[in-house]
């Protein structure tokens, strides 16, 4: 005798989201439950493509339901549909339901290599994502995803964003010679970023991530100001100086009431390829502690790899070129705990009907 609808629904009442503490079902994750003879189909609709347990969620759930009684066969149908966070006083940028800014105190810790990578990794996971490069002197994004020439312009004067790599990308870096520098002043780079963020034809995105300049200026202050934003990362090194700088940047988002969502910390340790020797170049555990110091999630560790260098300056984001080295896996680990940071807020904070640009 095959099981009910409602016999399969408790069933999976055992399936908990490690990340918001209940179960599957009354989160409303579990959609089209099917009963066909001994075979069961549903759909478990997840709040972001990149969910870091999905494929668990799918063994367990399809092992509950095929221990039922009568079943011959469970079949699980994964999807996600990316919440926007509620509860916003600015104005929501038109089919943008997420903007994650990427931040550091200091330059040179790798922050627009974690952009990039962050951004590849959630597109490859499945989410439509944007990258908006708001470094506006120092614009390296176009080089790091090979991406040449100025963008096009759409009929209603709106600039048609880049695409690479399943991203759309807008930059700085594409609509100035290579070798000319950018001497703006404020008022300037406020109006770039208004630019960049609302006469850009985004389309739907459940991500755009920003790569935003380094320290605590302008750029950031006006972003945070004018649009919502969901949360941000900060990228640090294992060594002081970095730290400590990024604390500052952990300061600022706070004063800004702009979420943090955890922290990265970059070029962790050094392993040689030939003797596997671990090498911590820039000091141990820098990062790990300044999170707990904090309060904020410590997202991982990403390894020294010249694969990433390599990629960075080839156009070939590591993340995509070689998935399964240290660097990007650590990396798709990240992207992976981001989403999640954001579902959890998504949840947890009343959806409501905001403004659109």
């Amino acid at each position: 005798m095959s099981p009910t609808r409602e016999q399969v629904i408790d069933a999976l009442r055992a399936v908990q989201d490690p990340d918001l503490h209940k179960d599957i079902v009354a989160l409303g994750f579990v959609k089209d439950v099917s009963v066909d003879g001994g075979r069961v189909d549903f759909t478990i609709q997840l709040t972001t493509p990149a969910c870091p347990v999905r494929d668990q969620m799918k063994e367990e759930a399809e092992r509950l339901v095929a221990a039922l009684p009568g079943v011959r066969e469970a079949h699980a149908n994964m999807t996600a549909e990316v919440r926007a966070r509620g509860g916003f006083s600015q104005q929501q940028l038109e089919g943008v339901r997420n903007i994650v800014a990427v931040g550091a105190g200091k330059g040179g810790v790798g922050k627009s290599t974690t952009s990039v990578n962050l951004a590849v990794a959630l597109a490859r996971a499945g989410a439509r994502v944007g990258l908006l490069d708001g470094d506006v002197y120092g614009p390296n994004i176009p080089q790091m995803l090979g991406v040449s020439g100025q963008p096009a312009v759409g009929p209603d004067k709106k600039i048609v964003p880049a695409e690479a790599y399943g991203i759309r990308l807008i930059s700085m870096g594409m609509l100035v010679p290579p070798d000319q520098p950018v001497i703006w002043r404020g008022p300037m780079l406020h109006g770039a970023v208004q630019q960049f963020m609302r006469d850009v034809l985004w389309g739907e995105l459940d991500y755009l991530v920003v790569d935003l300049p380094p320290g605590t200026g302008d750029v950031t202050l006006s972003m945070a100001q004018s649009v919502p934003v969901a949360g941000a990362v900060v990228v640090t090194t294992p060594q002081g100086v970095s730290v400590s700088d990024v604390r500052k940047a952990v300061g600022m988002f706070r004063q800004l009431n702009v979420p943090v969502l955890g922290a990265v910390e970059n070029m962790s340790y050094f392993e040689c390829g030939h003797c596997g020797e671990r090498t911590e170049i820039f000091g141990r555990g820098g990062g790990r502690q300044m999170a707990e110091e904090l309060g904020i999630k410590f997202l991982g560790e990403v390894p020294i790899d010249t694969r990433v260098r390599e990629g960075g300056d080839t156009g070939r984001p590591v993340v995509a070129a070689a998935p399964d080295s240290p660097a990007a896996v650590a990396l798709a680990g990240v992207a992976g705990q981001v989403a999640a940071q954001i579902s959890i807020r998504a949840m947890r904070i009343p959806l409501r009907v905001v403004e659109t640009a």
